[in-house]
């Protein structure tokens, strides 16, 4: 079997979901390329010496630019903040490594369109890692509606909503600041959300949006603050430059009218990631936290019998499931990266390309910064006028 060399960067949150699909993903798919989990990078020696060790890279690095150049290295894995994407994304192109990434994609649609047309220039496979396509109930869906199965499609929902910034005295850690993260939720839930919506009903033509930040002013992080804890001892303030929520409206490409809603300020909700859409021969309800099941209504059903019915999508016959328990025994948020894996690998060996990827992040920042101006401007802004 041939093996691919992997360099993963940043060693974070998602350091650790990519580490464990790296090492789960050729233990239970029959794949035609192992991947061999090469180099681990972060800033760090000790933790990131820690990190390898747990998860089982071969060795470390401190600078991601000479990981890049590396020639032991097949593969970079981008598990970075928000700001260093593109740079290293670039660089990896211009050495012949294929990009498998984290999301947002970038800062900037102009950022993203650069990424894309290095990577393609490169002729280098480039994944963008929207996991949650990569969920069997969502893929299913899509096999159903492009079965027919709901009609023409008329509403889409999609809702992404998380709580863990309404504490005042959280800090200003780099996902409240633009120059990190571009935007708040807009980008990094509404991001999520604009992806599922494009693969599942289409291209968006038109944005109305409205953002709002809340708290404008949030103490300094404080010794050992993270993405999702405030750290102790910061005293000092500084202002939060980007959105708490924004919500958008928006027209498909197709005629169907669609709903978006990202919050950092829904209280009770931690991930809640749900999306609802309506066609002329039924329905589709999706929510995250119930991830291994699918609300679907058939309007052939005869009226006495018509209504949303569950179906749990853990059959060997579900997209990615026969590789993994017996029916009714659920999986979880981990198995999308390995699916993402799978379907990466497989583009490599068959030298095609894998969705989505830079260029869906391109799109979708299209989308995401029309929604910017549209806050700004008060008014609808068309897509194509983003440049």
């Amino acid at each position: 079997m041939k093996t691919l060399n992997v360099a993963i960067i940043g060693t974070g949150f998602m350091g650790k979901a990519h580490s464990n699909a790296w090492g789960a993903a050729p233990k239970f798919f029959q794949l035609g390329i192992k991947p061999v989990m090469k180099v681990a990078c972060d800033t760090e020696v000790a933790c990131t010496t820690t990190f390898a060790n747990n998860w089982g890279w071969e060795t470390i690095e401190t600078d991601w630019r000479k990981v890049v150049e590396r020639k032991d290295v097949d593969i970079i894995d981008i598990c970075t903040p928000t700001w260093l994407h593109q740079e290293i994304a670039v660089a990896a192109a211009q050495n012949g490594k294929h990009i498998f990434c984290e999301k947002p994609i970038t800062l900037s649609y102009a950022g993203a369109k650069e990424m894309f047309e290095a990577a393609e220039k490169a002729g280098v496979v480039h994944y963008l890692n929207h996991n949650y396509r990569r969920v069997p109930a969502v893929t299913f869906a899509k096999q159903l509606i492009e079965q027919g199965k709901i009609g023409r499609i008329f509403h889409w929902r999609g809702t992404y909503l998380q709580d863990w910034i309404t504490d005042p005295n959280f800090p200003l850690t780099w996902h409240l600041q633009k120059q990190f993260a571009g935007a708040g939720p807009h980008y990094d839930l509404n991001s999520h959300s604009v992806d599922l919506g494009r693969y599942l009903v289409g291209e968006i033509l038109t944005v109305t949006a409205m953002m709002k930040t809340f708290i404008t002013e949030r103490p300094l992080p404080g010794k050992d603050a993270g993405t999702f804890k405030a750290g102790t001892g910061a005293k000092d303030k500084a202002a939060v430059t980007v959105d708490d929520a924004a919500f958008m409206l928006t027209e498909f490409e197709n005629g169907a009218l669609g709903s978006f809603e990202a919050s950092r300020f829904a209280s009770g909700r931690k991930n809640y990631n749900y999306f609802e859409i309506y066609g002329s021969k039924g329905s589709l309800l999706f929510n995250l936290e119930r991830m291994n099941e699918l609300q679907y209504l058939d309007l052939s059903d005869t009226a006495d019998e018509q209504g949303f019915r569950t179906i749990l999508v853990t059959n060997s016959t579900h997209p990615y499931v026969a590789a993994w328990w017996p029916p009714g025994h659920i999986i979880g948020y981990e198995h999308e990266f390995s699916h993402a894996i799978v379907d990466f690998l497989a583009a490599i060996e068959k030298g095609t390309q894998v969705a989505p990827n830079f260029y869906d992040g391109m799109k979708v920042m299209q989308i995401l910064e029309a929604a910017i101006k549209s806050a700004a401007m008060g008014q609808k802004v068309n897509v194509s006028d983003i440049k």
